[in-house]
């Protein structure tokens, strides 16, 4: 848990606008992916591309997480974006549209052709049906990758759904997507909410998420990053229940008691190691 980084806010900021990425060095997201993909129009994909990878490797974003998104596997650019992309070393090579464990493999294969050396991770995007019916396979493809991201607006659309108050239709996806990622070992985020003036409905759908148990959230605008940090990093309330479980779970062994109770409800180790991951997560966001 010592190395342990949040991924509370992760914001997409558009790689062919030079004033974004300028403003992005000032904005308390936990991580940036620097887009080449869906920001960037045809005709400016070069100019994109080495604005991003100068900014990158600028060492101008502090203790930000930044990652940078490629053009897809089928694209004309995306050989391209892989070798400028490893030579910037971002933290992670974001793929949009993975849809089975041999394009993960691939992508790895790539890397290593680039000479990506092992601290640059995979994000794979998961953005089709066939993309959650074998989110485990895909999580589980390669060291490299260390985080999946919900892309919920192509995968609504190939679902044939409607976006909703409340997700309806991605409830399934999105829990399926999450069991994989926990059983792969890997972090996992959520899709962006695309109304930025409606900060109610930001905070809603980002304590959902929280509740289903994704480690944040994806960003379209820098007024999501505060309501969006504030929902996923711990409440004063839950710091202190994890404070007190602990205590009382320790008072429990000393004694050499059998059980452990607070609050007349039993702690097992289970509660102990969620107060712990609580605590570390607390510790992480306060640096």
């Amino acid at each position: 848990m010592a190395d342990l980084r949040p991924l509370r806010s992760v914001l997409y900021m558009p790689g062919s606008n030079e004033r974004a990425l300028e403003k992005a060095k000032t904005i308390p997201a936990d991580a940036l992916i620097l887009d080449l993909e869906d920001a960037v129009a045809p005709d400016a994909k070069q100019t994109a591309r080495g604005l991003v990878c100068a900014a990158v490797s600028s060492g101008a974003y502090g203790e930000k997480i930044l990652t940078i998104r490629v053009n897809g596997l089928d694209s004309v650019w995306h050989a391209e974006d892989v070798t400028a992309a490893v030579a910037a070393g971002p933290a992670a090579i974001v793929v949009p549209k993975v849809n089975s464990a041999d394009e993960v493999r691939q992508i790895e294969t790539s890397l290593d052709a680039a000479g990506a050396g092992g601290e640059i991770a995979i994000w794979a995007m998961i953005e089709s049906p066939a993309a959650v019916l074998h989110v485990e396979e895909i999580a589980s493809a390669s060291e490299r990758l260390t985080t999946l991201i919900m892309g919920t607006n192509d995968l609504i659309k190939e679902m044939h759904g409607l976006l909703t108050p409340g997700r309806l239709a991605l409830l399934t996806p999105l829990s399926i997507a999450l069991l994989g990622a926990r059983a792969a070992g890997v972090a996992i985020v959520d899709g962006v909410f695309m109304d930025v003036t409606d900060t109610e409905g930001l905070i809603a759908e980002c304590e959902q998420g929280k509740v289903m148990g994704f480690d944040g959230k994806t960003l379209i605008h820098p007024g999501q990053v505060e309501p969006t940090n504030v929902v996923f990093s711990p409440s004063e309330a839950e710091i202190e229940h994890a404070r007190a479980v602990i205590a009382a779970f320790d008072e429990a062994v000393d004694a050499g008691k059998g059980v452990a109770t607070l609050n007349g409800k039993l702690i097992e180790n289970l509660h102990v190691d969620e107060a712990r991951r609580v605590l570390a997560f607390a510790q992480a966001v306060s640096r």
